[in-house]
């Protein structure tokens, strides 16, 4: 009987194939303790299976660096670093000696009270930073279980020996599980739990794979080999779909191949209006540097958001600035000296914590707290840290600075202030840095915006951030499923707003760009042209169809619409005259 789950969508396409269900029940142990006389030989064990798994996680971590780059990367480096840590092992040879205890037993006495220190500790933070304490008592699972298959030589791993496409299902997937993924056999992923900001979330997009995480318990209803779908821009799991239900995801997903090869047509062809009177910039937005060349694959002249903060997640200690070097590097390695890099500072707090850096403190309302640029202007040497490596990049090529959440000019000049103190130290270590490196910032809350006729004369650029931008305008959580029908782009408060911001740049001849999900909707391109952008980011995927959109406008007609839709009164409104538009020029984008 075919059976549905909703969860959260965190990559697009559909995959219909078997399933792979993942074993979540883990190893068990087959004794406790062994007679003293075997105890040197249980230490010898144990010395062997941590030299082991360490030397698999350097393999791994050196296979991925290579494939996906360092940031992917260095997730399993923390892997090999925990199996190398002197502390564990004494801690674990120490029980064994004095209990005489099995190698597997003392393994897990020890690693399961570090999650249980964990969980306990992920009772007492902040609701927003429980799930990064929490994804930390996980991957302590993952590494425990990691030891004891060698130790009692139980060496599955079937992601990296499989042969044929399959849908993989698990509770949650860890990095050693993710570490041997290949889109050539895993077509698609569900989860019982997770968040679209997970490290297996962002390895789905960065592989492209379609996925769907935070689904709640569905694993007894599947076994292994039966058909599942995966509708990743829905976030929709089917089990034991009808001959009907396939057969309509099948011209889905057929559909979504045919237009993908409509859109290779037009990767090498201007965005540019169908009158010839408007060419748009598109760029992509990326959180890994290898997502840099999917830009330049789907047709994108450039990066204009890199989100750096993948960097600090699931690590112990903050990036250095060699580490923030290599991979500012690398994007402009591969895109050239002449296209754009828009590089935004680090934007942590609200909802992204890292393991390093991590919360400042239980705050009640941690969205208006101490996040982003507040927390960089607390951390100056972290803030230093990451300045110094993206100046250093500029060198290479067409690199910019963007820096998210502002909310007065004081705060601006402040990072301004800083960034050249930090130019002066690099001339006086005769450090190579691009002196003239252009400076932007996020227009992501309603004072930013209000106030951009003055933020203009200060920078060289600005960013919209959509996302934030209508969060903070309409007081309505992105995140929070009970105030969704206030969230919208299509509120004439947002759209004034941007109207303002759009005004306010072309006075200082300052470059204005929108980069949160509001540029990569078909539906809302027409409006952003219309009230004088020419400038767009979003996710790769996303530039062939908004491409395809900017060719079919012409600017007289884009114009009029931006302006009936700032005279509308409602959301409701506002979003009828753009689908009834989008339908009249391009009919199969409106759908």
């Amino acid at each position: 009987m075919e059976l549905r789950h909703h969860g959260t969508a965190v990559s697009p396409g559909v995959a219909i194939g078997p399933a792979l269900v993942l074993d979540t029940e883990g190893v068990r142990i087959t004794h406790r303790t062994v007679p003293p006389g075997q105890i040197p030989d249980e230490i010898l064990r144990l010395r062997k299976a941590l030299a082991d798994a360490a030397a698999k996680a350097r393999e791994t971590r050196q296979r991925l660096n290579i494939q996906l780059g360092p940031a992917l990367g260095n997730i399993i480096g923390a892997h090999e670093s925990v199996f190398e840590d002197h502390a564990l092992r004494t801690n674990i040879e120490a029980l064994i000696r004095a209990q005489s205890y099995s190698a597997e037993y003392a393994v897990s006495r020890v690693i399961r009270d570090y999650v249980k220190r964990l969980e306990d500790a992920a009772q007492k933070v902040p609701e927003h930073s429980r799930a990064e304490v929490r994804r930390r008592a996980a991957e302590f699972v993952d590494l425990e279980r990691q030891v004891l298959v060698r130790l009692l030589g139980e060496h599955s791993e079937p992601l990296g020996r499989l042969t044929e496409p399959v849908v993989v299902l698990a509770t949650d997937l860890m990095p050693s599980d993710t570490a041997d993924f290949s889109s050539r056999t895993v077509h698609a992923f569900a989860t019982e739990s997770g968040g679209n900001t997970s490290h297996t979330a962002i390895l789905a997009g960065a592989l492209e794979i379609p996925a769907v995480v935070g689904l709640g318990r569905f694993l007894t209803d599947v076994s292994g080999g039966d058909t599942v779908i995966v509708d990743g821009g829905e976030g929709v799991l089917i089990i034991d779909p009808d001959p009907g239900t396939v057969a309509k995801y099948e011209e889905k997903r057929a559909a979504e191949r045919s237009r993908a090869d409509r859109y290779e047509s037009l990767r090498d062809k201007p965005a540019v209006t169908e009158d010839g009177k408007a060419t748009v910039r598109l760029l992509g937005n990326i959180e890994l540097a290898q997502e840099a060349g999917h830009c330049l694959d789907r047709g994108a002249e450039g990066v204009g958001l890199y989100r750096t903060e993948f960097l600090y997640l699931n690590k112990t200690a903050d990036p250095t600035e060699a580490e923030h070097y290599e991979a500012y590097k690398s994007v402009v390695q591969t895109l050239g000296p002449d296209r754009p890099l828009v590089i935004r500072t680090l934007d942590l707090g609200a909802d992204k914590f890292s393991g390093a850096t991590g919360a400042v403190g239980a705050e009640k309302n941690p969205f208006l707290g101490l996040r982003s640029v507040r927390l960089c202007l607390r951390n100056l040497d972290l803030f230093k840290t990451q300045l110094r490596a993206i100046l250093r990049a500029a060198a290479l090529g067409d690199v910019r600075v963007m820096f998210p959440m502002i909310s007065t000019a004081d705060e601006l000049r402040q990072c301004k202030t800083l960034l050249n103190e930090v130019k002066e130290d690099l001339e006086e270590e005769g450090i190579p840095f691009k002196p003239d490196l252009p400076v932007g910032t996020m227009i992501e809350v309603p004072s930013a915006a209000l106030m951009a006729d003055v933020l203009a004369r200060e920078v060289d650029f600005f960013s919209v951030g959509t996302n934030d931008l209508i969060q903070y305008t309409l007081a309505a959580d992105r995140n929070n499923e009970n105030v969704a029908d206030l969230y919208t782009p299509a509120d004439p408060a947002v759209l004034r707003l941007i109207k303002r911001v759009v005004e306010a740049a072309r006075k200082e001849q300052v470059e204005v760009n929108v980069c949160g999900e509001m540029s990569g909707e078909p539906l809302y391109i027409p409006l952003l042209v219309g009230l004088g952008l020419r400038q767009l980011s979003a996710t790769p995927r996303k530039v062939p169809e908004i491409k395809r959109v900017i060719r079919k406008l012409r600017v007289d007609e884009a114009e009029d619409l931006a302006g009936r839709a700032l005279e509308l009164e409602t959301a409701r409104q506002v979003g009828s005259l753009l689908r009834d538009h989008l339908r009249r020029i391009l009919p199969e984008a409106a759908d």
